[in-house]
């Protein structure tokens, strides 16, 4: 084993690993700790690991065969499947571009005390694809860098979070390590679903088989390509692992801090802390529902503006970060299915119109509450997606004549 070889390999996992700490899944872990407290972090754990299995198949696949999962899918389908799974793709990667919209929306809203209205928030996030298509011009490797930066301000934003609150660890540990779910209904069930779409996301696995790519790997050598495999494997462990630690961050702190409140509790809070937000909560009895941005306002009426802040900053780091895995998960598909080569200007300008056309318009006419409602509906479509992205890597992997002596046991 060699540290200079494990740090030769290192980029393609971190830049995956940024789907598992997208907007939607912030959404999903803090709705999952204000609605069911800690007893949701074994999904999360487990969705996780699932995660890691499929990521190691799809690195696995680029790494032997030299082509991405989309490539390989154009040359096994037929017509029919093959543009079926390409809408499919395309629809998961809308949805996901959605959700870093409404993410980097809802930051700027919380950054500017409201000043930016959201649709100003949509409008912004337009300009700044841009600024990394101007970034990826200076080589994967500075981007793999940036990213790697952005995945630590999430960490350090988040941990803040956390060790303000302070949750109580014996609950987290019960919760991660103990698969039980007590006096859990509908409301529960939905968001251990929407943790999986969450999780797993269905485009992140043609991301991956193509990244691999840009390691130089000499196929023809039987050990070269083990070694490949063995590294990239390594790295998406540590990668995932962070991005893990980083969602048990927000699943705790709302677990603890808001986990059965009534709004009545979170109003009185709030104008106490003469929070400009207070009137967001109405004075009943019922249990407080939270989104991104609730979450950011109860954090500040709670611990302090600095809570609110820092939260903000965090879900733009996720939002900002997650744009790029979009964009480029959509050009290798694109170039893939269809053999289009178009430029990546054009690519992102084609799929952010999609996206963010009825992002924009919720925006403008409704209030945020709608749009994280979406966030919601967006996380259990691509639980839907998953079968389309599942069933071709398991396929493939299995098959000795694409991978030959590396194709997957029983």
């Amino acid at each position: 084993f060699s540290f200079r070889k494990l740090w030769a390999f290192t980029g393609p996992g971190f830049l995956m690993s940024i789907a598992y700490l997208d907007p939607g899944n912030i959404e999903s872990d803090l709705q999952s700790g204000a609605v069911a407290g800690f007893k949701l972090l074994w999904v999360l754990m487990l969705a996780t690991i699932i995660g890691l299995l499929l990521q190691r198949l799809a690195a696995r696949l680029g790494v032997v065969t030299g082509l991405h999962l989309a490539e390989v899918c154009n040359r096994q389908y037929r017509k029919v499947p093959r543009i079926i799974l390409w809408l499919m793709v395309e629809l998961a990667i809308i949805g996901s571009d959605m959700q870093e919209v409404i993410g980097s929306a809802i930051a700027l809203n919380l950054l500017s005390m409201g000043k930016i209205p959201l649709w100003g928030g949509v409008l912004i996030t337009i300009a700044d694809t841009f600024v990394f298509l101007f970034l990826d011009k200076y080589g994967l490797r500075k981007l793999e860098a940036f990213f790697g930066f952005l995945i630590t301000i999430m960490a350090i934003t988040f941990g803040y979070e956390y060790v303000t609150v302070k949750p109580d660890q014996a609950s987290l540990l019960k919760g991660l390590f103990v698969p039980y779910c007590q006096n859990c209904g509908t409301a529960q069930l939905e968001q251990a679903v929407g943790i999986v779409g969450a999780v797993i996301m269905p485009h992140n696995m043609y991301l991956h088989s193509a990244l691999v790519k840009s390691r130089q790997v000499n196929r023809a050598n039987k050990r070269e390509v083990q070694e490949a495999n063995k590294y990239f494997f390594i790295e998406s462990c540590i990668a995932l692992f962070v991005s893990f630690i980083i969602n048990i961050f927000v699943v705790s702190v709302f677990a603890e801090a808001f986990f059965e409140k009534t709004n009545e509790n979170v109003s009185a809070v709030c104008a106490n802390a003469s929070s400009p937000h207070s009137s967001l909560f109405p004075s009943n009895n019922q249990t407080l529902e939270v989104d991104i941005y609730k979450g950011g306002v109860v954090l500040g009426c709670y611990f302090g503006p600095a809570a609110l802040y820092i939260w903000a900053i965090g879900i733009l780091a996720a939002g900002q970060s997650s744009t790029m895995t979009g964009t480029y998960s959509g050009q290798f598909v694109m170039e893939g299915f269809l053999n289009l080569r178009w430029s990546r200007f054009a690519r992102v300008l084609l799929t952010r119109s999609i996206a963010i056309t009825p992002t924009l318009l919720v925006a403008i006419f409704q209030d945020v509450e709608h749009l994280t409602g979406m966030n919601d509906f967006l996380n259990v479509l691509m639980s839907l997606q998953l079968p389309f992205a599942l069933i071709p890597v398991l396929t493939f992997t299995s098959l000795p004549s694409v991978m030959n002596d590396f194709a997957n046991g029983l």
